[in-house]
């Protein structure tokens, strides 16, 4: 293995590492409490540079999400003003018929962000 490349098994568990609680206790855990056993433990002390520069941009674009998931509402209200100015009656169901089919689908994403809650930090998902 190149030493630029991340192992997947170690950045899932560092992912999933509690280190809030590791600096607290110098015990490791997974952030639901579980204690690491001897081997996660043995794992996790073999992470490379490259391990930990995957788990620092996973991290960075969870907090990336993170902040979209906030700014939601006042991007679907900023989103929908064009639509809105170019009508008479101002309603949610005349702007969206004034939408592409590109602009339904950013919509649809706003909307996601905006009402689901925000999803938990997990590797290899943002």
């Amino acid at each position: 293995m190149p030493p630029s490349e991340a192992r997947h098994e170690i950045v899932a568990l560092l992912c999933d590492a509690n280190f809030q609680h590791f600096r607290e206790t110098g015990a490791w855990s997974h952030r639901d409490g579980r204690p690491f056993t001897r081997v996660e433990r043995e794992t996790i002390f073999k992470a490379t540079r490259a391990d930990l520069e995957e788990l620092k941009s996973q991290h960075s674009r969870y907090l990336e999400y993170l902040q979209k998931c906030e700014e939601a509402p006042e991007a679907v209200l900023c989103f929908l003003v064009p639509f809105m100015e170019q009508l008479d009656e101002k309603n949610l169901g005349n702007a969206h018929a004034l939408m592409t089919e590109g602009e339904r689908a950013e919509f649809d994403r706003l909307l996601r962000l905006m009402s689901e809650p925000a999803r938990p930090f997990t590797p290899y998902t943002f």
